[in-house]
């Protein structure tokens, strides 16, 4: 299944996919980053949209491309390749941004993950789950939430509350109100 890189909710994406909710496993929304396919829960994911440029914050880290006004929300944007080191790569047709809600000890947030391509919608067991390798203590897997085997491909699942700790990104709620004045 290819989604269009436009506007979309992700209500109907299971049903596209020839998943059922009523499986007993989860349901995850997989994406391309340098090749590698990615999953995360699709219960976080609020909608996935075409990419278009953001409002920079000044000072802002590289991963932060900036912020866009969703709706009366303003929505941080995370270039999910700068996060894990690859290489930075120019925005094409098909690169999108996926909106996610995140938990942190300071309650949810929205914010979105630039990537590469979306792929597909999986229903995955917890028995199909096997646990990140232990790559020891210079390298954190902590975001890892598993890797699964998917049509003789691995896909690394992540665990988003962990991948975007908030604590550690800039807190932008002070700069919403002069960014809703721009837009």
């Amino acid at each position: 299944m290819t989604l269009n890189p436009e506007i979309q909710s992700t209500e109907g994406l299971a049903s596209e996919a020839g998943t059922s909710a009523v499986d007993d496993g989860n349901q995850y929304l997989t994406f391309f980053m340098a090749g590698e396919e990615y999953g995360v829960d699709i219960l976080c994911v609020q909608e996935i949209r075409g990419w278009e440029s953001a409002t920079p914050i000044p000072n802002a880290p590289p991963n932060i491309k900036g912020v866009i006004n969703l709706r009366g929300t303003i929505v941080p944007i995370i270039d999910l390749r700068q996060c894990f080191g690859l290489d930075a790569i120019e925005y094409s047709p098909v690169t999108v941004v996926i909106v996610l809600k995140v938990q942190s000890e300071n309650g949810s947030r929205v914010m979105g993950i630039v990537v590469d391509a979306v792929s597909d919608v999986y229903n995955l067991s917890v028995e199909d789950m096997r646990a990140a390798p232990d790559l020891g203590d210079s390298i954190d897997t902590a975001f890892i939430k598993g890797l699964v085997n998917v049509n003789d491909r691995m896909v690394i699942l992540l665990e988003l509350d962990k991948l975007l700790n908030l604590d550690d990104m800039p807190d932008l709620s002070s700069v919403s109100s002069a960014i809703k004045t721009i837009n």
